[in-house]
């Protein structure tokens, strides 16, 4: 998260930390890095976000989601700009959106390996003996793995 230059700022900041992703629901979008700044002009608001992937499905959710959380705290001069430039990274995750993802059931990324063939850390049983099944997951931002221990099926959040 950008560090809050004031009071009202960090009240838009907060809100945004309510705001999770439609495709992982245990993610916030600040867990996830897409909020890249706020911007406060008088009684205007500014929410600059990039998506995950250009083409996203989940943004037009997002950014409704965004809207409403705002409405709802009293927001109502909110203006959402997406931006592709820089491209989202992996990078800008929080460790606790991380830690949020192992604890539901999905491998992190890890820059180490992008799309690996085995080795990915299953988030069941901690064991690296997995087996890569298919490079698109249950979405085009995760791949889908086979712990060969426990036998379950997980996604690994793809590196990028």
């Amino acid at each position: 998260m950008v560090n809050p230059k004031s009071i009202e700022e960090k009240k838009i900041w907060d809100i945004l930390e309510t705001v999770t992703d439609p495709e992982v629901p245990v993610l916030t979008i600040t867990d996830l890095g897409i909020v890249r700044d706020v911007i406060i002009d008088d009684d205007n608001i500014e929410i600059i976000i990039t998506p995950t992937y250009t083409g996203c499905p989940a943004m037009d959710m997002i950014t409704m989601q965004i809207r409403l959380a705002m409405l709802e705290n009293g927001y109502s001069n909110v203006k959402i700009t997406s931006v592709l430039s820089p491209a989202w990274t992996t990078d800008w995750m929080s460790e606790e959106g991380k830690r949020k993802l192992k604890e539901y059931g999905i491998a992190p990324p890890d820059k180490k390996i992008s799309i690996p063939k085995d080795g990915v850390t299953c988030p069941q049983c901690n064991s690296t003996n997995t087996k890569l099944i298919s490079e698109f997951g249950s979405t085009a931002c995760k791949a889908l793995y086979q712990c060969n221990d426990c036998k379950e099926p997980f996604d690994y959040f793809k590196c990028h």
